[in-house]
């Protein structure tokens, strides 16, 4: 089994609250679990009205396979244009 996990750090320049972060925020991770077949949640940095950490997992047999997958979801953020991709990390587990 192969575990694959995306890290995303992201920068809502036009949030000027939580609230204001939170639709933007709710569209990527609708579009992202729309799209692929991976399991995507905010992790970190809740309480920061501009910045936000997603979490991405996906499991598969391959780890050539999730890693293309993973790059796909981080090239598919960056291009959504909601907001600044400022740092990624991407982690493969094998077990």
């Amino acid at each position: 089994m192969v575990i694959g996990v995306l890290r995303l750090s992201l920068h809502f320049h036009e949030a000027h609250s939580l609230k204001a972060k939170r639709g933007p925020l709710r569209k990527v991770i609708a579009q992202v679990r729309n799209h692929f077949d991976v399991a995507v949640a905010e992790v970190g940095e809740q309480d920061k009205w501009q910045v936000a950490e997603l979490g991405v997992a996906a499991v598969g047999s391959s780890a050539p396979v999730i890693n293309s997958c993973l790059d796909q979801v981080l090239n598919f953020v960056d291009r959504l244009g909601a907001a600044e991709l400022v740092d990624h990390q991407i982690e493969i587990i094998h077990l």
